[in-house]
């Protein structure tokens, strides 16, 4: 595992350490004289390796919702020819690949939810953990603004999000609050928000803030996470070369719900109804699951505890119909 330090907008320094960062490099680059994609370049921790491991002809493209992630990105694309950056979502992966002129990629590689950096910044209104403008975009160039999405929302439509995304059972009395408290005054910081739902949760979890599943299920909603996945998935699948694969680390649940799922599906192959004559061939998929879902690792989680929760699972695309069988 690598750690960087990086500037803020006010001068602070944060540590960004990229979880799972050995592993997944290792399974996402197969060819060094490949192209390949880093979805979600953050500060660039899987990508420097990724180009450690590529030969003068192979190419990297970084793609970033963040502009302060791209601000980086671009630094890199100065340093090293063989490394070039897209703005945006990796839900316009297939956007992005063209722009390159290129048709299919050897590898994809998604590093899912927000990023130390994001989280440790306070100015980004991330986390609860520390008082900040109540933002939450992973790109502030874009609206709205987690403050702003509260101050307009229905109460039913604000208890759905928390519930939904949160999996929060108090996420209703959390929305009465809500609408309750912006009445008398606007939720504009993360403290406000915090405090807001200590006081409509009754029951708290062990070691657990109150406000963890509320913060996690507003930035997913605000930021549109789960949607660009699905998109983002099949937008890969779509451009992997034979061979190719794609590596998704992500950090809770509903994320990796959403990985095991499609990923399954695709390595099962068409599913034909009962009683239908066709051969062994036709049912045979394109894609396999390679290894078993793999987890960090103690001496990651005792460096970084924000790996404790991490899960990468990866899928290729077979080179032929000969090589089918994966692990579940």
């Amino acid at each position: 595992m690598t750690s960087e330090r990086k500037q803020g907008a006010a001068g602070q320094t944060f540590s960004h350490r990229s979880v799972l960062l050995d592993s997944a490099v290792d399974y996402l680059v197969n060819d060094p004289d490949g192209l390949y994609v880093d979805g979600t370049f953050g500060r660039g921790g899987h990508s420097r390796l990724v180009l450690g491991k590529l030969a003068d002809s192979g190419h990297l493209l970084g793609i970033d919702k963040d502009p302060e992630a791209i601000r980086v990105a671009r630094e890199l694309a100065d340093q090293d020819k063989r490394f070039s950056c897209y703005h945006g979502s990796f839900a316009d992966l297939g956007e992005a690949i063209a722009g390159q002129g290129w048709n299919t990629v050897n590898g994809v590689l998604l590093d899912l939810g927000v990023s130390s950096p994001q989280l440790d910044d306070a100015s980004r209104g991330f986390s609860f953990m520390r008082d900040g403008p109540l933002d939450m975009r992973m790109n502030p160039q874009q609206a709205p603004s987690a403050a702003q999405w509260l101050a307009e929302a229905d109460e039913k439509d604000i208890a759905d999000v928390i519930f939904r995304y949160g999996e929060e059972r108090f996420s209703r009395r959390i929305a009465r609050l809500v609408v309750e408290q912006r009445q008398e005054s606007p939720i504009s910081t993360t403290r406000e928000l915090a405090e807001l739902v200590s006081k409509a949760v009754p029951k708290k979890e062990k070691h657990k803030h109150p406000a963890t599943r509320t913060f996690q299920a507003i930035r997913i909603f605000i930021n549109r996470e789960l949607e660009d996945l699905e998109v983002g998935l099949a937008a890969a699948v779509d451009r992997l070369a034979p061979g190719g694969r794609l590596v998704v680390i992500s950090f809770h649940s509903l994320e990796d719900r959403v990985v095991k799922r499609f990923m399954r599906d695709l390595a099962r192959g068409p599913r034909m109804p009962k009683g239908v004559p066709v051969t062994a061939a036709q049912e045979a998929s394109e894609f396999r699951l390679v290894g078993k879902a793999s987890k960090a690792n103690t001496e990651e989680i005792s460096d970084n505890v924000r790996a404790r929760s991490a899960v990468m699972r990866v899928l290729e695309r077979v080179q032929n119909n000969q090589d089918k069988q994966g692990s579940a």
